[in-house]
């Protein structure tokens, strides 16, 4: 008895660490998303806690959903107009990533993302249910008066592109961080093409920023990150691109001077997400490529294996056939003794 309620005690410590750290870290990152807040700010174009907690879920299991509930509550307690406010934010920042777990759990996701099927599952169903925190917070918004009737739209925009951006760029970082190993084999080489893609990476990261329109120098980066790397280079890549163009649309750079929020958003919102799915769909089908050629490499040793065996003389393998309807096999012996004819033996039926 006392030994079952000790590990009762055991899991139910963890559990509460686990939801500690996952509201911790939740709250960590609201305050750096905060730092380009464009609307009333409360709104930002990139919200990591929505890929924080989406990867949360899918790594720790639904147990963890307090966490983000409570960092919530921490990181809206001192932003929202009015508690009845602050409660229903909390409960949309909540409920959206826990409807693209489910989501995602129902369309059989891997969180390896080494499938092409994984990578759109978390593009499109990762961020199809950010459209309830995006709804509820900007219409909590609307109604306590923050937002005007004719910046319903452009706050709602900005909310769930923000939301939208932190699973296509914040959950495959952590996901790959979950199985990230120091690569002990890896040559001079693959370092200093590492040192250089990240040189590039930020030297891109600075012409985006500017009043030159060259976002889309990034691109080339990232395919060149996915075949590479795969998975490990790309995800950080599209990271770091999706978040100079964050910037860029913030101090309103590059391609987004002279336009309005939602024309922004807009073009925000297709570029980090083309440059998502150009990232992650490369990774993908480099990996899917890579798995494919391992598997026929263990099939060539296998067979070259049983050649060599069988040119040993040592045995010949089973041969099915099929004879008289029924499922027979020959096996012939060799090496000592000699046999004149193939022994037929009849499979037992039934």
């Amino acid at each position: 008895m006392t030994v079952a309620r000790q590990e009762r005690l055991r899991r139910g410590a963890g559990a509460a660490l686990e939801i500690c750290v996952v509201a911790a870290v939740y709250y960590g990152s609201a305050k750096l998303g905060l730092l380009q807040q464009l609307v009333r700010g409360q709104v930002t174009p990139l919200w990591p806690p929505t890929g924080i907690a989406v990867a949360s879920l899918l790594l720790r299991g639904v147990r963890v959903w307090p966490g983000i509930a409570l960092g919530a509550l921490l990181v809206n307690a001192a932003l929202g107009p009015s508690p009845p406010a602050v409660v229903a934010i909390v409960v949309g920042n909540t409920l959206a990533p826990l409807c693209s777990y489910a989501l995602l759990r129902r369309a059989g996701f891997r969180i390896e993302l080494s499938r092409l099927r994984d990578v759109l599952a978390l593009i499109f169903l990762g961020a199809t249910g950010m459209l309830i925190s995006a709804t509820i917070g900007s219409g909590t918004l609307a109604l306590a008066g923050v937002v005007s009737a004719d910046g319903f739209w452009p706050t709602w925009s900005v909310w769930w592109t923000g939301d939208a951006m932190g699973v296509l760029v914040v959950t495959p970082v952590l996901l790959v961080l979950r199985s990230a190993r120091w690569p002990k084999d890896a040559s001079p080489s693959r370092w200093v093409e590492g040192f250089l893609l990240v040189v590039a990476t930020a030297g891109v990261g600075v012409l985006a920023s500017g009043s030159a329109p060259l976002m889309f120098l990034g691109f080339p980066l990232l395919i060149w990150a996915a075949f590479r790397f795969q998975l490990a280079g790309a995800a950080p890549c599209a990271l770091a691109v999706s978040t100079f163009a964050i910037v860029a649309a913030a101090r309103g750079a590059g391609p987004f001077a002279g336009h309005d929020l939602l024309i922004n958003m807009i073009t925000l919102q297709a570029f980090n997400a083309s440059s998502a799915l150009t990232a992650l769909l490369v990774a993908a089908a480099v990996s899917e490529r890579n798995q494919s050629q391992q598997e026929i490499s263990r099939a060539c040793g296998y067979l070259a294996e049983m050649v060599d065996k069988i040119s040993e003389g040592g045995y010949q393998p089973t041969l099915p056939f099929r004879f008289g309807g029924e499922s027979t096999s020959v096996e012939r012996a060799s090496g000592e003794g000699t046999v004149d004819e193939p022994e037929v033996r009849r499979d037992a039926q039934g």
